[in-house]
């Protein structure tokens, strides 16, 4: 913890670095990834204080939208602007849990979190330590989910926001996208 402590109080003697930002933000992504400490968005894709917006979830999971019950998921996900990415994960503990059918037992809410994951669970193949393709039928079935959110779908049908799927190999840190045309994942 100490170098972490280190760092910022080190961070914090540059305020003419941060001043801009007090003035607001106006990122043009929504980045859905997980809350594994090996995947940094902002480390991935290079942006800088104030260009993504963020939402990470054990496994990257946007839950099932539910009016009338908010979650900060679909709170997060309305704050949408012109692109979402969803950016799975090679290694993920996650989504290889479900793969391998692992006893959750003993953690009650990651267990009944992770029944949000898909509704047949992750389908791939429990030898794989990366999970590649159950992660890559993960970031899919969180796509279509994101979809299903009114104001998702109202400004896919305006054209005024894109979608990505991205899977992050923790392993080379290669990115690749998802491409509809070749139904495959390729590098960017």
């Amino acid at each position: 913890m100490q170098p972490l402590i280190d760092h910022a109080r080190r961070f914090g003697q540059r305020p003419e670095e941060f001043a801009p930002h007090a003035a607001g933000q106006s990122p043009a992504v929504l980045f859905v990834t997980c809350s594994d400490s090996r995947v940094v968005p902002a480390l991935i894709t290079g942006a800088r204080p104030g260009q993504l917006f963020e939402l990470r979830t054990a496994g990257g999971i946007v839950p099932p939208y539910g009016p009338g019950s908010p979650t900060g998921e679909a709170a997060t996900v309305e704050y949408a602007v012109e692109d979402v990415v969803v950016c799975g994960h090679s290694h993920c503990g996650a989504v290889g849990a479900l793969v391998r059918g692992e006893d959750l037992s003993a953690v009650p809410a990651v267990r009944d979190w992770l029944a949000h994951a898909a509704p047949d669970g992750a389908p791939g193949r429990p030898d794989d330590p990366a999970v590649t393709d159950a992660v890559h039928g993960h970031v899919l079935t969180q796509l279509l989910r994101l979809r299903s959110y009114p104001c998702v779908g109202r400004k896919l049908a305006d054209g005024s926001l894109r979608l990505h799927g991205w899977y992050y190999e923790v392993h080379t840190g290669a990115v690749l996208e998802y491409r509809p045309e070749s139904d495959a994942f390729e590098a960017l």
